[in-house]
């Protein structure tokens, strides 16, 4: 099982294919998403364990020059991102709902990791890009207080990266939201 992800978040679609494959080269990782997403921009979201995602990370930055908008390395990624990140069903217990969202594919998913390690909370969706003119967002549920507690650890690491768009914390939603949310 691998613990660690990274990704590389460019402004060039050509040189983030190009970034991908020099990424998968450089070391022993996994591709998660090497993608196109809004407004033009491309990810390559990588996986394995933390000297590999280090080399290729670090390569990546170096082939992206001067197309580089985001990077990051989580050396013991959480569990709960990835499930996200696919998010095919939403959880059977819900509570509060929390909304974290971001200027940054990146810096979202990084949001999102120190938010599932901050509380007892359970991953909706971790939207990346996709038809959202190059923003992200992260959904969770869990009891109010500790949906409030991760949107104030996922909100730190945005708004200190000034890539913040807003945060809610809806306490108890109304039960024909929940259907509108995947």
């Amino acid at each position: 099982m691998y613990n660690a992800i990274g990704m590389v978040e460019l402004s060039s679609i050509a040189r983030g294919i190009y970034t991908a494959d020099r990424m998968i080269k450089t070391a022993a990782v996994e591709a998660v998403s090497c993608t196109a997403v809004c407004p033009g921009k491309y990810i390559v979201l990588i996986q394995g364990d933390v000297a590999a995602v280090e080399s290729s990370v670090d390569a990546g930055i170096q082939s992206a020059g001067e197309y580089i908008v985001d990077h990051f390395i989580i050396p013991n990624v959480h569990p709960g991102i990835f499930p996200a990140i696919s998010s095919t069903t939403l959880p059977e217990q819900r509570a509060a709902l929390g909304i974290i969202e971001s200027f940054s594919l990146a810096s979202m998913i990084h949001s999102a990791d120190a938010a599932l390690k901050a509380a007892d909370i359970q991953g909706i969706e971790l939207r990346l890009g996709s038809g959202l003119g190059g923003k992200a967002y992260f959904t969770f549920t869990g009891d109010v207080a500790a949906v409030e507690a991760a949107a104030d650890a996922g909100k730190a690491l945005v708004r200190d990266s000034g890539l913040l768009v807003d945060i809610e914390v809806i306490p108890s939603p109304a039960e024909r939201l929940w259907d509108t949310l995947l």
